[in-house]
């Protein structure tokens, strides 16, 4: 016998608002087994890519043992939380990317194919990984997939080597001739998740009226929780209280602004100050779209290739595109190191808040795959070999944690890209210069 009380596509809806809730327990059918009653659940596929420009110092990234991570490197120390949930692949490559540029480690990153060399509109790549999923399991959702970046990308024309900008702009295409734009500024990410209808201007003149999008549909909350239990009341309370401090942020962030009217050209207008509030924002929209089921596909460009963006916050002062091009200075070296350990340790935050999001009889870090890498090596030489490349999460698809997978010989990148959409239920032959599947990340170990 099955039961459902409330359908899982359940949205609280006011003016200007529309919010899609966390699963319950109300959502999921029981079956009686032997007189006593369990809920079934299925978990929900999820695939996520963070990216991390312009390479990194792989002396100081490559974990100590082979097989486990029981020795963690100096920048992946702050996976140790979640190294039981975490996989790291040594001496993977990405020739597409060649002959060698920032704008080809971008845009082969989720294509695994070949940028047409060209500096005006008649650019050329591949349909992104990101996107193959997108159309398996994309319609099933709100958004089909979701795009973020934490640099306005402003620039166009020729940016590279001959290459269009494009190419480094969007890591996403969703065909050879489409790229799709990321979006920086957290307030019109948190209106696309969670906002309804009328022009910008409407709504800013609705919210205007009030504190926040959650007030319009108080009544509908109210409504709801009177038909749910305890549990599930405590599940949609917390959810829209992490709905709200993550609106109080972003407004936190708008009005630091019109205190401080003078530009800041390193961000865009109304974004935190700081470069870590600005991430942990876009992150934990992230895990909110994730939560309310609202998409299944995301992309995170962390900064853009070629940022000339320093990092005061953590010591580091120096432009982050020259502090790359380290021509072997050590001191250099260790300040680009300290910057790869900076952006890993705010990945490893949100790993952390994923993981401690529960989801029906597991937590959300459990459903997702979560490829983190970049799509250039030693960027001193702009070689697209011995990428740094970590996926996390998994555990519902039967991906091993703890893993430290060192290649005796380069391995596409593209394999990666197979295994993980065949393990989110898009099985397809082949993907880019693929080879094979990376079967190690779901097998035990074997010593």
């Amino acid at each position: 016998m099955t039961k459902k009380s409330i359908p899982r596509r359940t949205f609280l809806k006011g003016v200007g608002a529309s919010f899609a809730l966390p699963l319950l327990d109300a959502m999921v059918p029981a079956a009686s087994v032997f007189g006593k009653t369990r809920a079934i659940t299925q978990p929900v596929k999820r695939l996520g890519y963070v990216y991390m420009p312009m390479g990194c110092d792989i002396t100081r990234w490559t974990p100590g043992n082979d097989n486990t991570l029981d020795t963690l490197s100096p920048i992946l120390d702050s996976l140790a939380n979640v190294r039981d949930h975490v996989s790291v692949l040594t001496n993977m490559e990405l020739k597409p990317a060649y002959p060698g540029s920032h704008a080809t480690s971008n845009s082969a990153f989720l294509s695994a194919a070949r940028a047409k060399v060209t500096e005006s509109t008649d650019y050329y790549l591949g349909t992104t990984a990101d996107q193959v999923a997108a159309k398996h399991i994309g319609q099933a959702t709100q958004l089909p997939s979701l795009e973020l970046a934490m640099d306005l990308l402003q620039t166009v024309g020729q940016c590279d080597n001959g290459y269009a900008c494009v190419y480094q702009n969007n890591l996403s295409w969703s065909s050879p001739t489409t790229p799709l734009p990321a979006e920086a500024h957290p307030r019109l990410v948190f209106e696309n998740l969670f906002g309804e209808g009328g022009t910008p201007e409407q709504r800013r003149a609705a919210l205007q009226k009030r504190a926040s999008l959650l007030d319009s549909v108080a009544d509908d909350i109210r409504r709801l929780k009177r038909d749910l239990g305890a549990q599930d009341r405590d599940k949609v309370t917390e959810y829209l209280d992490s709905i709200r401090e993550v609106e109080r942020r972003i407004q936190k962030a708008e009005s630091d602004t019109e205190e401080n009217p003078l530009p800041d050209l390193d961000r865009p207008t109304g974004v935190p100050a700081l470069y870590a509030d600005h991430a942990r924002l876009m992150f934990d929209l992230q895990l909110l779209a994730y939560q309310g089921d609202i998409t299944r596909i995301s992309t995170f460009q962390l900064a853009r290739e070629t940022s000339n963006r320093a990092y005061p916050e953590i010591g580091v002062s120096d432009p982050h595109h020259p502090l790359s091009h380290h021509g072997g200075n050590a001191d250099k070296i260790a300040r680009m190191a300290k910057i790869n350990a900076f952006h890993v340790s705010l990945f490893a935050e949100y790993l952390e808040k994923l993981k401690a999001t529960p989801e029906g009889d597991s937590n959300l870090l459990d459903n997702s795959l979560i490829l983190y890498g970049s799509g250039m090596g030693n960027p001193n030489n702009h070689d697209h070999t011995n990428l740094p490349t970590i996926v996390a999460g998994g555990a519902a698809a039967g991906m091993q944690g703890n893993r430290h997978i060192r290649y005796d010989k380069p391995t596409p990148l593209a394999n990666l890209h197979l295994t993980l959409l065949d393990k989110i239920g898009v099985p397809i032959e082949s993907f880019g210069d693929s080879d094979g599947m990376i079967s190690e990340l779901f097998q035990p170990i074997t010593l």
